[in-house]
């Protein structure tokens, strides 16, 4: 058999834009995840969300012949974030391993924890330029206004080698490990953290800070005298000198959340018999990728802002679909649109994931006969009222090639709210892959 004749040469050639009609005979699964894209009604927007206001006419061309419905990722009583709502997406039930999100995102890095050990998202972030005392700041953004990945790396590492930080940090057991993102990852041995209580930033942006800091318990304390201490050591660092002259948030601070100790997840081969890849611009999402036995892949340009590489994404799940059944593409844009007040850039994300992924994903796919089941959602809300984050149900589609559902419905909360419920998002990797009937609500095997 000829690399012609073979799905792997098809999608080859489907990925340099060949249009042949020949069918193949495998079966391709895909995922698809616009972060936060789900909201409630906007008074701005006429009370529609914001998928009810964007132009969707791929996802909703799927919609009307598949199956729409919406699904609860986030368990009652955890946290509503990406770190819950993905890991339920991937089949892993949160209530049994989740330990907190930094410990997900320190695998990424290859950041190995022993027992003991607690990682700690560090994020970049920037506090108000005023004279007042620390306390009384207000966090103006969780990423210190999207800093570019270099930069941030850099002001890390400048941080981590100035001596007030770094002998504070080395005396409580911390390392700080940079990242090319806002996104960094603290490490401290042997830490107590029993009672500890830790905030998400961008749940909380334009308020004093003071009462959002880590609080709880002793080690608590320490903590805080390290964000205390970087904001005095990169307050006027030449670099947020340069960047407040650019008309650029600062990058003066760092913020310690997401605590967690070492997490074991299941195998996703062994529970689906499938094999694949996640691609991400995010650290969350290759962590996990990594911790499943999924292989995690980047690429160039994938920055999880608004600007980034959605035609680069779709090039790479072609890639992965040449060697493995399953590929799962991340888009955080949507999300950090919301986080950061911006209600245009979230709509832009939305229309930019239909046009610029599922319509040249679906259309290079269908065009070489290549039979697939598609499953898009949201991980979880983000409001655009609150700019944080929601855990109610979030609606998804389930589209088959191979068949018309016919619901005539649209990719909106509003048509996922009639139709089927999961109730329980570690079913959604069942009812992707042929093993849950979502329509009958059970098992097939």
């Amino acid at each position: 058999m000829t690399e012609e004749s073979t799905c792997e040469g098809k999608i080859q050639r489907c990925a340099q834009n060949d249009t042949t009609t020949k069918r193949c005979s495998d079966m391709k699964y895909i995922l698809v995840i616009g972060d936060g894209m789900a909201d409630n009604p906007v008074e701005a927007l006429g009370g529609k969300t914001p998928l009810q206001y964007a132009r969707i006419p791929a996802m909703d061309a799927l919609a009307s012949k598949g199956i729409v419905g919406s699904v609860l990722n986030v368990p009652d009583g955890l946290p509503a974030g990406s770190d819950t709502a993905i890991l339920s997406i991937f089949g892993c039930d949160p209530r049994v391993c989740y330990t907190g999100r930094a410990p997900l995102e320190a695998a990424a890095g290859g950041i190995g924890l022993q027992p003991g050990d607690v990682a700690y998202r560090c994020n970049m972030v920037a506090y108000e330029d005023a004279d007042i005392p620390f306390e009384e700041k207000r966090i103006l953004s969780h990423s210190a206004g999207s800093i570019e990945g270099e930069e941030s790396a850099q002001l890390v590492r400048e941080l981590w080698n100035d001596q007030r930080f770094r002998v504070l940090a080395d005396r409580v057991g911390m390392m700080v490990y940079p990242s090319l993102s806002f996104r960094h990852i603290a490490v401290q041995k042997s830490a107590d953290i029993k009672g500890i209580i830790l905030i998400p930033p961008h749940d909380h942006l334009g308020e004093e800070i003071g009462p959002l800091l880590p609080a709880g318990c002793d080690n608590a304390d320490v903590l805080r005298g390290l964000m205390v201490k970087a904001h005095e050591v990169l307050d006027l660092h030449p670099l947020n000198q340069k960047r407040r002259t650019e008309g650029k948030l600062p990058a003066n601070g760092i913020w310690f959340w997401a605590e967690g100790t070492a997490v074991t997840l299941p195998q996703f081969q062994k529970a689906y018999g499938k094999t694949g890849g996640v691609i991400s611009a995010v650290p969350l999402c290759h962590g996990i990728a990594s911790l499943v036995g999924l292989e995690p892949v980047t690429v160039e340009g994938a920055t999880g802002e608004l600007e980034t590489n959605y035609e680069g994404k779709v090039h790479a799940a072609l890639g992965v679909l040449q060697k493995h059944d399953f590929v799962a593409i991340h888009v955080e844009a949507p999300d950090e649109c919301t986080h950061n007040g911006d209600l245009k850039g979230k709509l832009q994300a939305i229309e930019w994931l239909d046009s610029r992924v599922i319509l040249p994903l679906t259309e290079k796919l269908s065009g070489q006969g290549i039979p697939y089941r598609l499953l898009i959602l949201s991980d979880h809300k983000t409001l655009t009222a609150t700019r944080g984050h929601d855990g109610d149900p979030v609606p998804f589609l389930l589209y088959d090639s191979r068949k018309n559902e016919g619901t005539g419905r649209t990719y909106s909360e509003k048509d996922g709210g009639h139709g089927p419920y999961i109730g329980a998002g570690i079913d959604l990797m069942g009812m992707l892959f042929e093993q849950y009937d979502v329509l009958n609500r059970k098992r097939l095997r």
